[in-house]
């Protein structure tokens, strides 16, 4: 074999690091069912828009219509999956690459510092890369329908490979740095929502700001944007012809800029990593607590007044301790400071003009989104290490022999968890509270706080904000949080790892409250009285209802026959009760299900921490 062909398969195929990847994970039972659900999802959604053509509707033109439909959905569907499994393949890079012992061990191999990245790389995308690929047929059985083009297929899976490779190579670029460890996974896959949500978010607001729908600077590096300009030329245009240079580029042909762009800088971030990985990473072999630099320690002879515990000290340790270090103290004040400012700021801006009113729904709520949903995030992050970390370390050990009993244990932990989450929690539900107190005051002689909608044939009077959407969102996101700490205590007790605890916290809080969201706000939309209070059980359909009442709460807000201005006010007016009225079962339902829980970890306390004793 020439030595320029086996160097080539050494980077890839052949490497022993991602053949060591891939056969250990094809292994893991897990993977297996990653890869089978990912299938039956797909399997699941195109089935179902198949089959809601009509009996009588079986010509060709609609078949043709449908099958185009089904490959949106689909297509839609798998960036979504792929988006969300891709940071949980790849976290396996960070976690398990980021330990001094195995990297001691591949640094002493003959291995180059270009086979261990690529290696890494390679080996974890290769699970990603099948999902895409074992899709494939399932795309090829919409071509007999008609109505998908065969580039549109190829161009979706361009897509979602582009966001994979990205994805992967900041995680090996991550792990190669030697600056995260085991708890910078959680912060990993934050980052990765955060920022197509954040993105996507400003791409609304350029829209809404210039009064058109089209392509923007955002949708060249948001995979999602990328996939609408391909499956909705006619709704999210492209740049005319007559746009040139780089503009031309990336606002006329958003679909290849999003790819070249990524591929670019997932090969940047490989080269850094190649420069870096035998270098013991960018944090070096020295590595100091600046906080401790700085601050000193306190002398031997200092003594201070001992701290009240209260009546259960797990719960003071949780809520107290998670402010040990500067940086923690900075981040958590830093946002809700910056929050809670932020806040005040839209509320001045649309005061003295300078936003209109859709544009202040949409700035609001998804800043409340945005909020809302780093909270939970963060709580589920705690709450997934909460034990895992402490069998980790050998502190459950130390705190098995003391009085203190599982009830206990496990109270303080929920307890001093959503006491520690309630400040952050205080940013979303202050701001509304803010913004429903400017409509209760008229607006101070502002623009106003009234809107008429005429956008659904009839007229609407509706408010700004809700004048209740705080008390509202409270009663709706602090059970979901202390249901979401309840939910990644049971997987921290039960699981061997912080890692595998986190995964399984995130799917379980996904998949139950994408299902109460969505069937939230489907009935808001089309049940009356019955919607808006099932769109009251989940956080996300609450706010919405709260800030855009009327479009949220259609099937109550404006009734089927209803015309004139009285019956839409009526509509709204129950829309608003039905609403309360699921916040307030939201908190029996929540609460119930935390003491079903809780209930039940106690009963299996003992036997779970002895069957895991000792696990590292």
């Amino acid at each position: 074999m020439p030595a320029v062909l086996r160097w080539i398969l050494g980077l890839g195929p052949t490497n022993p690091v991602a053949v060591r990847i891939v056969q250990n994970g094809s292994r893991r039972t897990h993977h297996m069912y990653v890869r089978a659900g990912y299938l039956a999802v797909l399997v699941l959604v195109l089935l179902w828009s198949l089959l809601t053509i009509g009996a009588g509707n079986l010509d060709y033109r609609v078949l043709a219509s449908r099958a185009a439909a089904s490959f949106t959905y689909v297509a839609y569907l798998q960036i979504a999956l792929i988006t969300i499994l891709t940071p949980v393949f790849m976290a396996g890079a960070i976690a398990q690459e980021s330990g001094p012992r195995t990297w001691d061990v591949l640094l002493s191999t003959p291995l180059s510092g270009g086979q261990i990245v690529l290696g890494n790389l390679f080996g974890r995308l290769f699970f990603v890369l099948s999902l895409l690929v074992c899709s494939l047929p399932l795309f090829a059985l919409t071509q007999y329908f008609g109505g998908v083009p065969g580039s549109a297929i190829f161009a979706g899976y361009a897509i979602s490979g582009a966001a994979a490779t990205f994805v992967g190579a900041v995680a090996v670029a991550l792990a190669t740095s030697r600056i995260a460890g085991r708890r910078a996974v959680f912060a990993f896959y934050v980052s990765v929502v955060s920022y197509i949500a954040v993105t996507a978010a400003i791409d609304a607001l350029i829209q809404n700001r210039s009064g058109t729908s089209g392509v923007t600077w955002m949708t060249c590096v948001n995979p999602f944007l990328a996939m609408r300009s391909l499956l909705e030329p006619t709704g999210y245009p492209r740049a005319g012809e007559g746009v040139m240079g780089l503009a031309g580029f990336f606002l006329g042909s958003p679909v290849t800029a999003f790819c070249a762009i990524s591929l670019v800088v997932s090969t940047a971030l490989v080269g850094v990593s190649v420069g870096t990985v035998r270098l013991g990473g960018l944090g070096g072999t020295v590595r100091v607590r600046r906080s401790k630099k700085l601050l000193g320690k306190p002398g031997e002879a200092g003594h201070r007044a001992p701290r009240g515990v209260g009546r259960n000290p797990i719960a003071w340790r949780e809520a107290a301790a998670r402010n040990a270090t500067l940086g923690k103290i900075i981040a958590r004040w830093a946002f809700i400071g910056l929050g809670g400012l932020f806040g005040l700021v839209l509320i001045v801006l649309y005061h003295s003009g300078s936003m209109t009113a859709d544009t202040f729904r949409l700035a609001l709520l998804a800043t409340v989104w945005a909020e809302v949903g780093v909270t939970v995030l963060v709580a589920i992050n705690m709450s997934a290490t909460a034990i895992s970390r402490e069998r980790e370390d050998g502190t459950l050990d130390l705190i098995l022999t003391t009085p203190i009993t599982p009830r206990q244990y496990l109270n303080g932990k929920l307890l001093g968890l959503v006491a520690y989450l309630l400040p952050m929690l205080a940013v979303p539900i202050g701001t509304l509270l803010m913004a429903g107190g400017y409509v209760l005051a008229g607006g101070f002689g502002g623009p106003g706080t009234a809107i008429t909608n005429t956008s659904f044939g009839t007229t609407v009077t509706e408010p700004l904000v809700l004048p209740e959407a705080g008390l509202v969102a409270a009663a709706v996101t602090i059970p979901f949080v202390a249901f979401c700490v309840m939910v990644g205590l049971h997987w921290s007790l039960r699981s061997k790892g912080t890692l595998g605890s986190v995964v399984g916290s995130v799917a379980w809080v996904a998949v139950v409250g994408g299902t109460v969201g969505l069937c939230g706000w489907k009935s808001a939309e089309e049940l009356t009285l019955v919607g808006p209070a099932l769109a009251g059980l989940n956080p996300a359909t609450t706010l919405l209802s709260a800030v855009s009442p009327v479009e949220a709460m259609l099937g109550t807000t404006v009734r089927i026959g209803a015309t004139g201005a009285g019956a839409g006010v009526a509509g709204l007016e129950d829309a608003r009760v039905s609403l309360a009225l699921g916040a307030v079962l939201s908190i029996a339902i929540y609460g119930a299900v935390v003491w079903g829980v809780r209930s039940s970890l106690e009963r299996g306390f003992d036997v779970t921490t002895r069957k895991l004793a000792g696990t590292r």
